[in-house]
């Protein structure tokens, strides 16, 4: 079979000088200045009439690539200007570094650069993600120990799963939820690896498992309960005040207080409620309600009202 000549057999006797033309490639800028380079690029053509390539350009290693219109070294300091800054902020830096770029052009670079060698992961996190809740659901894989990403699967389905951890037979560990789809998928694709729970569903089923017994055994709480003696009267209003959990100390309370002995201070001066409203810079409603209440435990109603629990009655004695 005759070989079709190319663009490589520029210099081996099989094409001759057709013409040069001028590229203007930019270069890495220097002290903040852009800098264009100016090279004459020569053109041949080939004598084989079945050759497809009329004609093919000179390339320079090391310089523009084919059809480029920057340097080796500007992509390579644009790429990483885009990885470290994505977008936008990249485009900015850009212009401050002599190299104004759109963010459209530092994004093109970065997705031209080639995948980075990932090493075959050893243990593996499996779990979905949602690219519309309720609607289309994928598996996401994750290297467990360094806690990246390693690949997004269109779907959640057993045989997709099973594919991919079947060329990599270095699997030792693979952590997924419940799914049962998952646990098939990983049998069919790493039957040598060991299937565990990941953190989370383990805290979760037990905390599943300890509010299913604590359920079961309510009726054991409630026997322990100590039932009061029939010939004790229960305490009246005023001695259930007395006796109020709501010490000195507690802000909620003492602030309650403080306002009710300020009101009542003033009242007893001969201020009038409006007067009081004034200098206090309360509401109208709540003068009234510290000028009707005789004591300040009186005003703890609602959520401080003596709330017990129903451990109440369990809990170790002071």
């Amino acid at each position: 079979m005759r070989r079709v000549p190319s663009a490589r057999d520029v210099g081996r006797g099989r094409s001759r000088v057709h013409g040069s033309y001028q590229r203007n490639p930019a270069d890495v800028p220097s002290a903040g200045r852009s800098v264009v380079l100016r090279l004459r690029v020569r053109r041949f053509s080939c004598q084989n009439a079945a050759c497809g390539r009329r004609t093919c350009v000179e390339q320079i290693p090391g310089l523009p690539r084919r059809h480029g219109q920057r340097t080796e070294r500007l992509r390579s300091t644009l790429a990483a200007v885009g990885l470290a800054l994505a977008g936008r902020a990249g485009a900015r830096l850009t212009g401050v570094l002599g190299a104004p770029v759109s963010r459209s052009t530092v994004l093109r670079l970065v997705h031209a650069l080639p995948e980075p060698e990932v090493p075959a992961p050893r243990v593996v996190g499996v779990d979905e993600y949602a690219t519309r809740k309720g609607r289309h659901y994928g598996t996401v894989l994750v290297d467990v120990e360094t806690r990246r990403p390693v690949v997004l699967l269109p779907d959640r389905e057993a045989s997709s799963l099973a594919a991919w951890p079947a060329q990599r037979p270095g699997i030792e560990v693979v952590c997924q939820d419940r799914a049962p789809f998952f646990a098939e998928g990983a049998t069919a694709g790493a039957p040598q690896a060991v299937q565990v729970a990941d953190r989370w569903h383990l805290w979760h089923n037990l905390s599943e498992a300890a509010e299913r017994s604590v359920a079961q055994h309510r009726r054991c709480l409630r026997s322990l309960v100590p039932e009061a003696p029939e010939g004790e009267a229960e305490p009246g209003p005023e001695e259930q005040l007395a006796g109020s959990r709501w010490p000195t100390g507690h802000r909620f309370a003492d602030r309650t207080r403080a306002r009710h002995a300020a009101i009542h201070a003033l009242l007893e001066a001969g201020h009038s409620r409006r007067s009081i409203q004034r200098q206090l810079g309360m509401t109208w409603r709540t003068v009234q309600r510290f000028a009707g209440a005789a004591e300040p435990e009186r005003l703890f109603t609602g959520q401080w009202q003596n709330r017990t629990s129903v451990l109440e009655g369990h809990r170790p004695g002071p």
